[in-house]
């Protein structure tokens, strides 16, 4: 068999339904052929941020075009100019085909719907049939090849017809549906009069223009026609039905499919195939007669039911998944645990789904020193999840030049799909799904892509603050000069110690303060840093007495030690050891070299008749000052 050859799409999944009809023409189109189709896919839109574009597009710089054998560009979803300029100039450098659809570019084969006849037919429908005399066009982007075709028609035909003043407004939505909201109700409040037909540049965007005047009162088609384009399912059953162009996004694909084999076969080198599109009259055009809509909607009834249960089991799954993350204390527990649940549950995802982390996102969380990507992806990639067929990849890392663990080149025909996972510009890593052509249809790809992205998000940045806040804390309740525990966190503990009096847990534990004998002395003859130096040496050797039990310094020269277990048992012979191991005590110089002078008072907790930590806390003070009047006069 033949090496299988690899062809590279790329397109924003906005367009899930046209796009999906395209890649099934494709695949129909590639059956003879021993070919996987890579489709690399994002969903950035024209109000994001622009670091939020960076991390959507950056998908795009996955692949490395020298190891595929053509590229198409999904113009009707791509309308960064930028972007298709850079994969075409990557493309060429690797020497491999490149087809776009939807947009041209000189030198380029083409793939395009003649959008521009159907429109004119569209423009006379509406004309001859419902004399339509005034038109509000809602374009796209001013950057939209499709967009200003079917404008550039509705002009062309009212020229031809010297009715040019017919057109009272252009509108550039950027694709968005908010913004035709936004229009509609400042339109209304002006007071102007509607026109005869809003011409919209989607489908979308003419079941939104119908809403928006429905909630303003306006009816369609009653008061006002409306046109769409592309004859999507969801428009075919809206209320009304918007009356479209079809433009034959299957047959596209198929299209694509053969230039492609006739250019890496050598028999053609470049060229341009346009598919005839047809308007179809419907319910918002005031046009019931040509096609039965109610019948679609009784077929998508029938299938609400199943559809609804998808979608219940899939946001079931993602809740799942963020609360198994996010209840992850550390970057070892997230990785074990995902791990373990996809393993267990992966029915939505398939037999074939892989999850790709940067490997410095679980090192950024702990050291914030360490940076994230922000263009492109690492060499290595770190494997969190990835079954390809049931065959789990087994090893930790991965080369993202090789896109897909476990990849098999004598497979049958696959659709490998590649999703970002990131932080507005930050590259968390990607995922790929395989197979799936109904979720990049529905949007579901878009949903889980998101969601995971936020989920780990959360995660991290969680993490992250978690030990920022530990390390403060730390910080908070630890003595600088001698590395103990401080008074802060004394007291936290003396709270602990109340609540297990208050309980009567029968806990027994013992209080042992600490006072160091001549620190004045020290730093009034030697200076401040000696007097540093004898606490140091003094809390090393209360440490090294009371080794299993948390010392506190509380004072200038004043400490406490919380006896309990061993040091609780043994509490009578450490004493005694503190007193071997000491200096003995006088406040006359010159002082021995490296003298440690240390007074100590123990009190043991009685629950008979201590109801409070300061009983206890008071007697270890009266034994601590007996003890030091004792070391100053021994006899």
């Amino acid at each position: 068999m033949n090496k299988k050859k690899k062809i590279a799409v790329f397109s924003t999944g906005w367009c899930g339904e046209i796009l999906s009809q395209f890649l099934t023409g494709l695949e129909c189109s590639l059956l003879k052929e021993n070919v996987d189709i890579f489709l690399f896919l994002c969903y950035p839109t024209y109000i994001d941020t622009a670091p939020i574009k960076k991390g959507e597009l950056n998908i795009f710089s996955l692949p490395d075009l020298n190891d595929f054998d053509g590229i198409v560009i999904f113009g009707s979803g791509l309308d960064f100019k930028e972007e298709i300029d850079k994969l075409i100039d990557r493309a060429n450098k690797a020497s491999i085909p490149v087809i776009m659809q939807g947009a041209k570019r000189d030198g380029i084969s083409y793939i395009g719907s003649d959008n521009y006849s159907a429109t004119k037919a569209m423009c006379e429908h509406l004309s001859d049939k419902h004399g339509v005399k005034s038109i509000i066009f809602f374009a796209g982007t001013h950057d939209s090849m499709d967009s200003e075709l079917r404008l550039n028609a509705v002009k062309d035909y009212l020229k031809e017809h010297n009715r040019s003043d017919d057109l009272k407004e252009v509108f550039y939505t950027k694709w968005e549906n908010s913004s035709v909201t936004r229009y509609i109700n400042e339109f209304c409040d002006s007071g102007r009069a509607l026109p005869d037909v809003f011409i919209c540049a989607n489908d979308g965007l003419a079941m939104e223009t119908c809403i928006s005047l429905d909630n303003r009162g306006y009816k369609v088609p009653e008061d006002v026609l409306i046109t769409g384009y592309d004859y999507i399912d969801d428009s075919q059953i809206f209320d009304p039905s918007i009356a479209s162009v079809d433009q034959c996004f299957s047959k596209m694909g198929e299209a694509c499919g053969n230039l492609w084999i006739d250019m890496v076969s050598g028999t053609q080198t470049c060229g341009s195939v346009i598919i005839p599109c047809e308007f179809i009259p419907g319910e918002s055009c005031n046009c019931y007669e040509y096609r039965n809509s109610d019948a679609v909607r009784r077929r998508v009834g029938r299938e609400a039911f199943s559809k609804r249960s998808m979608t219940t089991y899939f946001n079931r799954k993602l809740n799942i998944i963020d609360s198994t993350v996010l209840s992850c204390l550390t970057y070892r527990e997230f990785k074990i645990s995902l791990n373990r649940l996809l393993t267990g549950n992966h029915d939505y995802e398939g037999e074939s789904f892989h999850v790709l982390l940067e490997p410095n996102f679980g090192l950024s969380i702990y050291d914030t020193n360490i940076k994230l990507r922000k263009t492109g992806y690492s060499k290595c990639m770190e494997v969190l999840y990835s079954s390809e067929d049931g065959v789990n990849y087994s090893d930790e890392q991965f080369l993202s030049r090789d896109l897909v663990p476990n990849y098999s080149s004598v497979s049958e025909n696959h659709l490998y799909v590649f999703l970002p996972l990131h932080e507005a510009e930050e590259s968390y890593g990607y995922i790929i799904f395989r197979d799936c052509m109904e979720k990049i249809e529905n949007h579901f790809l878009q949903i889980y892509q998101s969601r995971m992205g936020l989920v780990f998000d959360k995660f991290r940045h969680a993490l992250s603050l978690d030990l920022i806040n530990k390390r403060l804390l730390e910080v908070m309740r630890r003595d600088p000069l001698t590395n103990v525990n401080n008074r802060i966190a004394y007291e936290d503990k003396e709270k602990y110690l109340q609540s297990e009096i208050n309980s009567d847990s029968g806990t027994d534990f013992a209080i042992a303060l600490f006072d160091v004998n001549s620190l004045k002395l020290v730093n009034d003859s030697y200076g401040h840093d000696a007097g540093d130096d004898y606490l140091v040496r003094a809390c090393h050797l209360i440490c090294n007495v009371f080794k299993h039990s948390p010392v506190y310094r509380i004072g200038g020269d004043e400490f406490v030690a919380v006896l309990s277990g061993e040091d609780y048992d043994k509490r009578d012979r450490l004493y005694k050891e503190l007193n071997d191991q000491m200096s003995p005590y006088t406040d006359t110089l010159p002082l021995p070299k490296d003298f440690v002078s240390v007074a100590c008072g123990i009190a043991i907790y009685n629950k008979t008749c201590d109801s409070s930590i300061q009983d206890i806390v008071k007697r270890a003070d009266e034994e601590m000052y007996k003890n030091k009047i004792k070391m100053k006069s021994p006899n």
